[in-house]
């Protein structure tokens, strides 16, 4: 009995000194994460509360409508008009901002309004110094009306929660007039359905040609009046009298389809008002996303560059389909399917290292984004180039889906017929129009008889390899030789007696006056860029390439020239031409493989010190912390890529060229399940590669195959402070 009494006595004072020991909190990745990288400068980010890849992106919307207002939201200037529920990341054009809600006090103009007027329009200013943001969660007080707001979100719904003065004379006024930039309402519908519900649509034209987007709204306390106001009744307001402090709630579904779309959403997603479970909800499927990538990163400033790329890159491409399957095709008829169907696919930018990443870390959503592809495909008669809400915009030059498809054919991702997915392929090469049409015809787009000829053709013909390396995986050797041959068009365009890419016409002839630094916006021979920079949009065809300078050491002096030319560009350029050293400009992206091609052509060294240069100079843990436009998730993809230490130059290549990794560990979730990445002696110093170790086996290749990091398994790199050639 005593020592039964004894043993008692001993387990209680260890529970009580464990009791009074402090709990550690397990890590969350998502406290590594700040929003509000890249909400100044020229990023574009988009800054509010949505969850992974989903539907509903809802946060601020600002009177400003220019450039650098592409999302809805900027460092500079502080105007609320209200929260929409759909908004762009990163983009350089406007559009979306759709179903806009505010919360008001007294009576009000329904109206945008105007910065330098207060009290014209709803709009008030921001609290900023008061505004927390992170995944999930966004909240900030409206200094007009003394009115804190805060959103979460799910899927398809966002949920508002207002704290309100006392008042009689409060509301919230859904705004279906403004959209962002570009945008223009075109037709809208608005009804109250009871005392609580609010449904209706709003169709606009931009970006977007034919956007139609369908909403139910649900408060928690029933509206006193509901009344249509403004211009065309474009305006609703649902009005209260509130007690001070009190909270008032409402939660808006969104559909592309119909009215009944977004009611079931309501019902499937968020049928119930605890706000702090939708937060707390929306904050885990961001940490369950986060954690397909946890790394070890000595320095906290980097890990959060690190996790913030991570969130950026997961925001799009959103979901586009009902909970019950039904989705508005690019014709514009409504279609059911089993799978789930994505919209805003930038892929002029994406194709290169977003799209890639997702091969590696969400195989499943890749194949899922591919079969949406297929499926955009068959119903407007190629693949997408920028896909936005159910339309093909044509933005941006060459055939980006292709690389796409091809990349995931070539890599044997899964949900999604892959004979179908060629035959996407081969249709949209096919395809006469976009330059396409002069390109067969002559072997190359003449540059007198079509605008940003080098530019398209060039992007076509890395397309064409990159359905070239999908027809070899298929066993299509006649599709295989043809594209082939297609992706040498850029050879016509290269100039032996400069050394550049230049335009050719018709005849054959380089056009004249040639000056490399000139660039005219959207207006010359290159698209965002001049002849520095697309004389080295080759990713395809490397080896081959260099022997056009002469030799592989000829072209290498040439690559070191671009990094040492001055970095003014001269003429109307674009103001995407950012980030620059020398000439190369990594704020746009056909500038982002260009690092990695010393790696391809035996100076792995030079790829390590430019890569670390560009990771700690252009990105940053502030406002302007991105050098160009998030573009949809690719500046943070080609981040992280690099950060692991490899980067997919080849598009559809398969294979990942080793740079400069930064990453003191990293546990990758993969198809095979966990590749760990483990760096030896890395520091800001040891930036060279000493050598490989897969596996435990010696690596002598300069780039791993998707296959083994698919496989899961350990890659060790060991780093030196001396410029090394491993293999």
């Amino acid at each position: 009995m005593k020592i039964i009494k004894n043993s008692i006595m001993a387990l209680a004072l260890l529970l009580a000194a464990c009791a009074q020991q402090p709990v550690q909190e397990q890590e969350r990745l998502t406290d590594y994460v700040n929003p509000l990288i890249g909400s100044g400068g020229h990023g574009h980010v988009f800054v509010g509360a949505s969850v992974p890849f989903g539907m509903v992106q809802l946060g601020p919307t600002s009177i400003n409508e220019t450039w650098d207002w592409c999302s809805g939201y900027h460092q500079d200037e502080a105007s609320v008009i209200g929260f929409s529920h759909t908004h762009l990341s990163g983009t350089g054009i406007g559009d979306l901002f759709d179903v806009t809600v505010m919360p008001v006090t007294g009576e009000v103009t329904y109206e945008r309004g105007v910065i330098d007027m207060p009290g014209s329009g709803l709009w008030s200013l921001a609290e900023r110094t008061k505004e927390i943001v992170k995944p999930g969660y966004y909240s900030v007080p409206l200094m007009r009306y003394g009115i804190k707001a805060e959103m979460t979100a799910t899927a398809r719904v966002g949920l508002h929660r207002y704290t309100f003065p006392e008042s009689s004379e409060a509301a919230i006024v859904l705004d279906l007039e403004n959209g962002g930039c570009w945008d223009e309402s075109t037709e809208t519908f608005m009804q109250a359905e009871g005392n609580n519900r609010i449904v209706g649509y709003r169709y606009s034209k931009g970006w977007a040609k034919n956007q139609r987007i369908y909403f139910a709204a649900e408060f928690a306390k029933p509206f006193d009046s509901f009344e249509l106001k403004g211009y065309k009744d474009m305006y609703g307001r649902a009005s209260f009298s509130t007690t001070a402090g009190e909270e008032v709630m409402l939660k808006v579904a969104i559909s592309p389809v119909s009215i009944d779309g977004a009611k079931l959403a309501l019902e499937s997603e968020l049928p119930g008002w605890d706000f702090e479970a939708v937060q707390t909800a929306a904050a885990n499927a961001w940490e369950s996303e986060l954690a397909r990538i946890k790394v070890e990163i000595k320095d906290p400033e980097q890990k959060k560059i690190f996790y913030t790329a991570m969130y950026h890159a997961m925001i799009a491409p959103m979901l586009f389909s009902d909970v019950n399957g039904d989705y508005r095709g690019a014709d514009d008829q409504v279609y059911n399917s089993d799978k789930p169907r994505y919209t805003c696919f930038s892929l002029w930018d994406t194709y290169r290292a977003k799209q890639p990443l997702m091969t590696i870390i969400h195989p499943e959503k890749a194949g899922d984004f591919v079969a949406t592809m297929v499926d955009i495909c068959d119903k407007q008669g190629d693949l997408p180039v920028w896909h936005l809400w159910g339309n093909e915009t044509d933005c941006m030059v060459g055939d980006p889906g292709i690389p796409v498809v091809a990349d995931a054919i070539v890599k044997g991702i899964e949900g999604f017929d892959r004979e179908a997915a060629f035959a996407a392929i081969k249709q949209t090469a096919a395809v006469e129009e976009r330059g396409k049409e002069h390109r067969h015809k002559h072997g190359y787009i003449p540059c007198d008889i079509f605008s940003e000829a080098v530019a398209f053709d060039m992007e076509y013909a890395i397309a064409d390899a990159a359905a070239a390396n999908a027809a070899k995986a298929l066993g299509k050797q006649a599709d295989y030789e043809h594209f082939t041959k297609m992706s040498h068009s850029y050879r016509t365009f290269f100039d032996k007696e400069t050394g550049f890419i230049r335009g050719v016409d018709v005849n054959g002839k380089f056009r004249t006056p040639f000056n490399p630094y000139f660039a005219a916006h959207r207006a010359n021979d290159y698209c965002e860029g001049n002849a520095w920079q697309y004389t080295w949009l080759v990713p395809h065809d490397i080896e081959n390439y260099a022997q056009m300078f002469g030799s592989k050491e000829a072209c290498i002096a040439r690559l070191d020239s671009l990094f040492l030319a001055p970095s003014a560009v001269d003429g109307d350029a674009s103001p995407d031409i950012s980030g620059m050293i020398g000439q190369f400009a990594h704020g746009n992206e056909p500038s982002h493989h260009i690092l990695y091609l010393y790696t391809m052509l035996g100076e792995p060294q030079k790829t390590a010190e430019r890569v670390r240069e560009v990771m700690t100079t252009q990105y940053r843990n502030n406002f302007d912390g991105l050098s160009g436009n998030e573009d949809m998730g690719q500046m943070s993809a080609w981040y992280l890529m690099s950060a692991l230490g490899f980067y997919q130059v080849e598009p559809a290549g398969a294979r990942y060229w080793f740079g400069s990794p930064t990453v003191d560990r990293a546990e990758l979730t993969v198809k095979g399940g966990k590749f760990v990445i483990e760096t030896v002696n890395n520091s800001a110093t040891n930036i060279y590669i000493k050598s490989i170790t897969l596996n435990g086996k010696p690596h002598s290749l300069p780039y791993i195959e998707h296959s083994d990091i698919a496989a899961g398994g350990t890659l060790t790199i060991e780093m030196s402070d001396t410029p090394t050639k491993w293999w």
